[in-house]
């Protein structure tokens, strides 16, 4: 999903944008705890995102958090979660907003998710909520690492791999977890404790147990990350060596008598070479001389393994 474009209105227009949702019947919707303020965000939407009462602006945010665990796609996708990355790439929300925010958004990662879509849009906006930090830095240490181990941990814990769906809209939660993943792999406040624990998570979902295919991007989304912590320095050749060896290697079976069904055998090699192929690929054309003479032998290594 590309970020809205960011239109800048004249004083007039945006002062009836401000009129036209202080007139609507939004205001209700932004007095009732929990209620997703969909009308509001509509008019915000006609008005380019553009909010000029600031207070407003902020209230509004936050209301929209309600809306990301919404069966309806429009509130969800379209409204939500456009308003809230269109405010934060703008610089339109206060510092005190945003940290409110990656605060409800990591509790939502944990939080019961019946209809399978809270978690994952949760960690879609907090995606930009660590690129804020990372254009115009606002957590402390400690802040940064919790955020990675909420990101982390939702990666590792994602079970559901639905993705797109005509009526229902995007799940999609391994690509949007590897969103977040992309946006702290390019904060170079984070060091080697934090690296290993994104990688850690990464690989758990390359190519996970079960019969499940990628085909939505994952493989690309996860690459992503990985290519920007390789140019990171934080970690050895040596890691990386012992990285992909790890990621490449057979999957054991439970018992001699129980081998690894031939579907998942499939699935695994096609999920792996959905992830390995993109990433040689982006290696191949880094100009980090030093990124590409480490990683792009592992990765030929690691492709030859996983088409044995």
């Amino acid at each position: 999903m590309r970020p809205p474009t960011l239109v800048r209105h004249s004083r007039a227009a945006a002062a009836a944008a401000l009129l036209a949702v202080l007139a609507s019947p939004c205001q209700a919707q932004l007095a009732t705890p929990g209620a997703c303020p969909a009308a509001a965000l509509r008019d915000a939407k006609a008005a380019k995102w553009q909010v000029a009462d600031g207070v407003q602006r902020q209230e509004l945010a936050l209301r929209a958090v309600a809306c990301l665990s919404s069966p309806d796609p429009v509130e969800r996708d379209e409204l939500a979660f456009e308003a809230l990355q269109a405010w934060m790439r703008g610089d339109q929300l206060d510092t005190a907003t945003v940290q409110t925010l990656r605060i409800r958004l990591s509790a939502q990662l944990a939080a019961p998710d019946p209809l399978g879509f809270a978690r994952p849009f949760a960690a879609l906006v907090l995606a930009d909520v660590a690129r804020v930090d990372r254009m115009k830095p606002y957590l402390t240490p400690e802040q940064r690492t919790q955020l990675v181990g909420a990101a982390a941990g939702y990666l590792q814990s994602v079970r559901d791999y639905r993705g797109f769906d005509e009526k229902q809209g995007w799940r999609h939660g391994v690509a949007h977890a590897a969103d977040v993943m992309l946006q702290l792999s390019l904060n170079p406040a984070l060091g080697r404790a934090e690296h290993e624990r994104m990688l850690a998570a990464i690989a758990s979902q390359v190519a996970p147990e079960g019969e499940h295919f990628y085909h939505y991007g994952e493989g690309d989304r996860l690459m992503a990350p990985v290519f920007y912590l390789s140019r990171a320095k934080t970690m050895q050749c040596s890691d990386w060596d012992r990285w992909f060896a790890s990621l490449a290697a057979p999957p054991r079976p439970v018992s001699t008598a129980a081998p690894v069904a031939r579907q998942a055998a499939l699935a695994r090699i096609h999920n792996l070479k959905g992830f390995l192929q993109p990433l040689y690929v982006s290696i191949s054309e880094s100009k980090d001389e030093a990124q590409r003479n480490c990683v792009k032998p592992l990765l030929l290594r690691a492709m030859k393994q996983v088409g044995e």
